[in-house]
């Protein structure tokens, strides 16, 4: 039998919504070609594809983009665990722990959900490269940064939804990529909304991003004076992040759906 690959779409209880990942689980002990690994992730051309080994007591994790490794992925995560669990490669009452780029990471199953601890990356107020807002054709209400992200604060869901960046002037930003996010409208089931622009590691939108919701919680948690919230991504696939503050974690949750089951030739 080959290695097989599983495409899970998450931040989604539905198919062909959420963000889509490929996860391979590998045999214990496969030390895989991180060429091999980042050509299958340029042949599935999802925003990401992980890569999971069982270690100890828990699993190694790599995520890699159709051109780079990142250091920290929430919806590949997210992905990864619900194949671990669904595919009965570890039991249904244990957490899934994963050791990454960014640390020790874990999941667990909770009311339907799986709820992930991630680090907080917030981010401090920054001066916008030229480039910046008139890339996205925006005006900001705030501008910050982390090690990873720019992160730009704009008045209204409205302007979050409507906007057309311009990915080649984003393309030349020396960052991940750039999280847009505004307070939702009122009345709804959010507290805010965002999206998330990364050309430059060869995704122009992603769909569903967790690690971004890393700066995203404790942004909207210091404005709205909360510390457990509900976040929108407004891509065309939409996805529903909840967050909840931890010190300088903060707890992802969301949900997901297998699309699809192959073997590699």
């Amino acid at each position: 039998m080959g290695q097989r690959i599983v495409q899970v779409d998450a931040f989604t209880n539905r198919p062909y919504a959420g963000n889509p990942a490929a996860v391979c689980v590998l045999p214990r002990g496969h030390a895989a070609d991180p060429a091999w690994m980042q050509a299958l992730a340029r042949e599935m051309n999802l925003s990401e594809t992980a890569f999971v080994t069982p270690a100890g007591d828990a699993f190694q994790l790599r995520w890699f983009t159709p051109t780079v490794e990142v250091d920290l992925c929430g919806h590949a995560t997210l992905a990864s665990a619900h194949v671990l669990w669904e595919d009965g490669i570890l039991p249904a009452d244990r957490q899934a722990r994963f050791d990454t780029l960014s640390g020790r990471l874990t999941a667990d199953r909770r009311d339907g959900w799986i709820e992930m601890d991630f680090p907080a990356v917030p981010t401090t107020p920054t001066t916008p490269p030229s480039d910046l807002l008139e890339a996205l054709g925006v005006r900001a209400e705030y501008v910050g940064k982390n090690r990873m992200d720019y992160f730009v604060a704009v008045a209204s869901e409205d302007q979050v939804r409507t906007i057309q960046p311009d990915h080649t002037r984003l393309r030349r930003l020396p960052v991940r990529g750039v999280i847009v996010t505004a307070p939702a409208s009122p009345g709804g089931e959010f507290d805010f909304v965002s999206r998330f622009f990364a050309p430059g590691s060869g995704v122009d939108e992603d769909p569903a991003t967790g690690s971004a919701h890393c700066a995203l919680a404790p942004y909207w948690g210091a404005r709205l004076g909360k510390t457990a919230m509900t976040g929108f991504q407004a891509s065309p696939r939409g996805g529903i992040v909840r967050v909840r503050l931890a010190g300088d974690r903060v707890i992802l949750g969301g949900q997901a759906v297998t699309v699809l089951r192959g073997e590699l030739a």
